[in-house]
């Protein structure tokens, strides 16, 4: 499915099917089978990562999640992320930065949450919001968002080389899509508080943050940091999507047991007799 789903630097969005379901021919009840069948392989992956960590293993896994608003990012939170033990995993949400974090170059608040050995990290929204909306509503000149694609690509190669499997998903949903889910919050009291009214500017953007995602992609995407369009007007799928690119890269990682530091019969005869 990897394969299916990698950008590459000539990504056009427009040519992507939002409702699409790339190397998965079942339908939503067979997705949703193999996602709980998925859980329990990653599930024991991670914490194979996580015991391994404690015996020296420096390696982790880091998700980038990257979309607009209503795509998916909280369910594959949940719905993925949240199938395993919860102390193997460091989730960082980036909002809008806050008057310290703009005090410090834009790198900052992303290297202070990058996940420590043994975890998978999550970031939901993250440094390539700095050359999404800034390039989009101008928040920093042109030749500023030029730098700070080279500066990704450091970053990104550099924290690879110390241990840090990187996978950038972007959930592409439609536009039609983001609209009827938009107006399913403002239909139900449950979720009006999910509703923000500047989604609605964003919307009217939309053509420029295409533009913006296919330069960043194109900018970015790498080997060692590859980006995946996952189409999400089927969160079902988005969310089974998201769960085998992690499972690939913990099987490519192939986390041991580490060994007991301990002489085990001697352990077991001083159980017995205690």
């Amino acid at each position: 499915m990897d394969e299916l789903l990698r950008a590459g630097a000539d990504v056009r969005l427009s040519d992507v099917d939002t409702r699409a379901t790339p190397g998965f021919s079942g339908d939503k009840n067979a997705g949703r089978e193999a996602l709980s069948a998925g859980a329990e392989e990653l599930s024991a992956l991670q914490e194979r990562l996580y015991a391994a960590s404690r015996a020296g293993d420096t390696r982790r896994v880091l998700l980038v999640l990257q979309a607009m608003d209503t795509a998916g990012k909280g369910g594959i939170v949940r719905h993925v992320v949240g199938a395993v033990d919860p102390q193997g995993v460091q989730l960082a949400a980036f909002k809008k930065p806050t008057e310290e974090e703009l005090a410090h170059h834009f790198l900052w608040r992303i290297e202070t949450r990058l996940p420590e050995p043994g975890m998978i990290g999550v970031f939901d929204r993250s440094h390539y919001e700095d050359v999404l909306i800034a390039r989009v509503r101008g928040f920093a000149p042109a030749d500023e968002i030029e730098r700070r694609y080279g500066e990704i690509r450091d970053f990104e190669r550099r924290i690879v080389d110390g241990g840090t499997r990187v996978v950038k998903v972007m959930l592409h949903i439609s536009s039609d899509e983001q609209k009827r889910r938009l107006q399913e919050r403002l239909e139900r009291a449950d979720k009006h508080w999910k509703y923000n009214p500047g989604d609605v500017d964003e919307r009217m953007l939309w053509p420029q943050y295409m533009q913006a995602y296919e330069r960043a992609i194109a900018e970015t995407d790498a080997d060692h940091a590859p980006w995946f369009i996952v189409p999400a007007d089927r969160k079902w799928y988005a969310r089974l999507a998201v769960q085998n690119l992690l499972l690939d890269e913990l099987r490519a990682l192939d986390p041991q047991w580490p060994p007991a530091d301990f002489d085990v019969e001697v352990e077991k005869r001083r159980l017995d007799h205690s």
